[in-house]
């Protein structure tokens, strides 16, 4: 097959391109991403020799081993591997396409940033390979199938104008070779000491030996193996660059927080350093060692269905599964690291993952220690765990529908913001319980996108009245998992649903309006059956006329709107109008109610009274242009029914 050339898809036209004129520093990067590219296609090859023998499961003469070579005549810089390689067709997939769910948020992310440095970016979303175009003009690919009969191969290469080449050629060796065209200002990483350099920074626990020839001057007697002295000559050797430790088998007193670091970094591909890590090993009837991280920031991209969670699984230091859901509970999903398990069998396939006693061992275990190690941030190190929250907190709520058994450790891990709290403060249920006043049964919670617009609604009046806080919940699921929560025996409360009743006193004299206002309440009812559940003599208003209000059980109003706009179908439920009894405008419609219940400027009040209430939990009115004519009309002193 002779030499094709492609076209990039669309997003990696762009993203190309948005990363080499928007990333200007830390383009060292680009050596990690490739060093690590050669590990996983070496572990991968590694794997798959357990099954199919015509795979060496050494990786053939001299072992498994990443070459590195540089070529200052050429101005070339080379990573070679004898790992998996590639197919024609896999090549054109892996380096001709960007495969990942969030290319979109990632080519917006970077047109955000740029001018900006965001290194950080290419870890999220998984782009390494094209760091390359960081530092050199020419980018060629050569690889060959691990397995494959014939000495058959590709050649892939690109100069990231937006297409690239596709050939066949012999290769003498399997795996794949990587071949930078150095930039001319870039030289500088032709340049041994700095390319030994960025191993040892980057790369130094990299399992498999990263070589590269290196040249020394010895004695000339020496170099041909005898003891007498003679001149000194020049000779290439080839030199391990890396330590080869696996990190999570050492002692944790002998890791530096820069080589838990720099392995956070090569297993995640971020740039920036874990907010923290979690290092511990089991010994007993189960055996297994884990090496936990928390990223600093949220995965822009963790909400997706598409997301790949899960824990690097090794079998005694063999990697098996890169992304091992297994291990993590969903809600934990954020979680990056690494476990390597002394009981599993080498060969141990995904199906048999699924029903493993072993795993579910592994797994609750690591549950148990990072909900822990949050209780113990939060204890001992407040506002780091706040940071951390901040990033989490919405995901360790998922826990309370998902995980009931720890269930109640989860709950002490929430931190809300409150109608007593200031700027970016937030408070915990702990907090909040022990600020209760006698005879408080229950926590008040209210639901809103922001803290503004909750501090401001009509639906907290009485609780500011009464000085009783309120936390201010603004997560999209909370309405479905906070409302069967609790702390201590008080049960959560919203203050948006259901029939209030915050001060006991308060009762009698709630009865004897709703007796004064009986004839206005049916009036009101009547005229807005098609609309409404019911309407009753509010608990909750102080200065607002009027309000809707959700039975107990039902849909938040936030939730609705937001599944609404999903384009989802969601059941109708009436809700009740709650009336301020003690507002002029009630008082006013009571009295056109008691001269004529059948009056048409009492309908035009009702329909008025009603669209403020929509207004006042956040919709629309149903029909905007009669709601603006009947207070068009209403402000002018007309009785006239619109048409």
């Amino acid at each position: 097959m002779t030499e094709k050339r492609m076209e990039f898809k669309t997003e990696t036209t762009q993203l190309l391109d948005l990363m080499i004129h928007s990333l200007y520093s830390h383009k060292e990067i680009f050596l990690r991403e490739l060093i690590s590219n050669a590990s996983d296609a070496i572990d991968k090859a590694r794997f798959e020799s357990l099954t199919d023998t015509a795979i060496s499961e050494d990786g053939g003469e001299g072992g498994f081993k990443i070459k590195i070579s540089i070529d200052k005549e050429a101005g070339t810089l080379s990573i070679a591997d004898n790992g998996i390689g590639m197919t024609r067709d896999e090549a054109i997939t892996e380096l001709g396409t960007i495969a990942h769910s969030g290319t979109k948020e990632f080519i917006e992310a970077l047109k955000e940033s740029k001018g900006k440095e965001s290194p950080e970016l290419i870890g999220q979303f998984g782009v390494g390979f094209y760091s390359t175009f960081l530092v050199a003009d020419t980018v060629t690919v050569l690889s060959r199938k691990a397995g494959a009969d014939s000495k058959s191969g590709i050649k892939w290469e690109s100069t990231a104008d937006g297409s690239f080449s596709i050939d066949d050629i012999e290769k003498e060796t399997k795996g794949t070779e990587i071949i930078l065209h150095i930039k001319e200002d870039e030289k500088g990483y032709l340049d041994d000491y700095e390319v030994r350099g960025l191993v040892k920074k980057y790369s130094d626990f990299i399992e498999h030996p990263i070589a590269m020839d290196v040249e020394k001057e010895v004695d000339s007697k020496e170099a041909e193996g005898k003891e007498a002295e003679g001149e000194k000559v020049k000779v290439t050797e080839e030199e391990t660059l890396n330590s080869q430790k696996a990190l999570w088998l050492k002692s944790k007193s002998e890791i530096e927080p820069s080589e838990y670091n720099e392995f956070y970094k090569h297993i995640s591909h971020d740039y920036t350093d874990p907010s923290d890590t979690i290092h511990y090993n089991v010994e007993g009837t189960s055996e297994f060692t884990s090496l936990l991280f928390v990223p600093a920031t949220r995965p822009v991209d963790i909400l997706y269905k598409e997301y790949q969670m899960g824990l690097t699984l090794y079998v005694k230091r063999v990697k098996i599964l890169e992304h091992c859901e297994k291990l993590l509970p969903q809600y934990l999903r954020f979680l990056k690291g690494v476990v390597d398990s002394s009981d599993l069998p080498l060969n141990v396939s995904r199906e048999m993952l699924q029903n493993n006693s072993q795993v579910d061992v592994i797994k609750n275990s690591i549950t148990k220690k990072a909900l822990g190690r949050f209780k113990e941030l939060k204890d001992k190190e407040y506002d780091r765990y706040v940071k951390f929250y901040k990033e989490y907190g919405r995901l360790l709520k998922e826990g309370l529908h998902f995980d009931f058994e720890r269930r109640e450790a989860i709950t002490d891990l929430l931190l809300f913001a409150s109608t007593k709290t200031e700027g970016d403060s937030l408070r915990s249920f702990e907090q909040y319980v022990g600020d209760m006043g006698e005879g408080q049964e229950e926590i008040f919670y209210i639901t809103a996108t922001t803290i503004e617009e909750a501090k401001n609604s009509p639906y907290l009046e009485v609780f500011n009245e009464k000085g009783l806080e309120v936390l201010i919940l603004l997560d999209d699921i909370d309405d479905m998992i906070m409302g069967g929560v609790e702390f201590k025996g008080k049960k959560l409360k919203s203050v948006i649903k259901g029939d209030l009743n915050v001060d006991k006193e308060e009762t009698e004299e709630k009865k004897e309006l709703e007796e004064k206002f009986k004839g206005l309440i049916g009036s009101v009812a009547e005229t807005l059956k098609e609309n409404i559940g019911g309407v009753r003599v509010s608990s909750r208003l102080k200065d607002s006329p009027c309000c809707l209000v959700p039975d107990e059980g039902a849909m938040d109003p936030n939730m609705e709107r937001m599944l609404k706009s999903m384009g989802q179908d969601i059941p109708e439920h009436k809700k009740t109008l709650e009336i301020n009894a003690t507002h002029p405008l009630l008082e006013k419609m009571a009295a056109l109610q008691e001269a004529d219940a059948e009056s048409e400027l009492l309908k035009e009040y009702t329909e008025v009274l009603y669209d403020q209430a929509l207004l006042l939990e956040g919709s629309k009115p149903k029909d905007s242009t009669a709601f603006v004519n009947r207070v068009a009309k209403i402000m002018a002193g007309s009785a006239v029914e619109p048409s």
